[in-house]
């Protein structure tokens, strides 16, 4: 996909909620799923943040141990996190597991990663680890976590690039997510071009039903109509 190509479907991505996205998801795929989206309550750090679409950079952490290795290994680690985030094609999303017995332990996600990240243009986080300083946290770069909690402890990336799971949401690299307050989904590549057309269409067949139920006289007769209508879109 090109640069004009990319930035016409980011823009109709962004114009919808996450919802939006997974109701859309069904109408492209033909079918309803049980899977490829966030399943468990994720503290939103910018509530009313537009939202994010980008491609996932995956890593995993923990924090409940220090980390094993020498000191120049330790760095090796911390900087290769930063260099891999902001390869490839982006623009990027952080999508970090921690796979401590107790995730959020520690917190990687504070008013330093924050804006290390927003700096180098990763455009937030997704993770089912902790956040903290609440206060000062960068602005425009949300993060979407599992808890808030007040320390760091231990924390350390272990690793990136591997495929992990976000509450029930499988990333591998380079998928393509769209995330907001509600919580994140992947968007199959093969579907995403498919996504603007499904989310006008939605958009009319919905709008039968509602504008019918804001009606003077509303009741089940009309409902009924309503849905009958509504499913002769096509």
């Amino acid at each position: 996909m090109d640069a004009k190509a990319q930035k016409k479907l980011f823009d109709a991505l962004r114009a919808v909620d996450t919802p939006t996205i997974c109701n859309a998801l069904e109408e492209a795929r033909g079918v309803r799923t049980a899977t490829g989206f966030t399943t468990q309550h994720l503290h939103p750090t910018e509530p009313d943040a537009p939202p994010m679409v980008g491609y996932a950079r995956t890593g995993v952490i923990r924090a409940a141990q220090p980390a094993v290795g020498s000191a120049a290994e330790k760095k090796a680690k911390r900087v290769g996190w930063y260099e891999y985030v902001v390869s490839g094609h982006g623009p990027t999303v952080a999508i970090i597991q921690d796979l401590d017995s107790n995730p959020g332990t520690g917190a990687m996600w504070g008013e330093v990663n924050s804006t290390v990240h927003r700096g180098l243009g990763v455009l937030g986080c997704i993770t089912n680890g902790s956040v903290r300083d609440l206060g000062v946290l960068a602005k425009g770069f949300p993060i979407l976590a599992g808890k808030v909690g007040p320390s760091h402890a231990f924390v350390h990336v272990e690793g990136w690039g591997m495929p992990v799971d976000i509450f029930g949401m499988t990333v591998v690299h380079g998928d393509l997510i769209h995330a907001d307050r509600h919580g994140a989904v992947v968007i199959p590549h093969d579907l995403a071009a498919k996504l603007p057309a499904a989310i006008a269409l939605l958009a009319r067949k919905e709008k039968v039903i509602l504008d019918a139920a804001k009606k003077k006289g509303f009741g089940i007769e009309v409902l009924r109509k309503a849905f009958a209508a509504s499913e002769d879109i096509h």
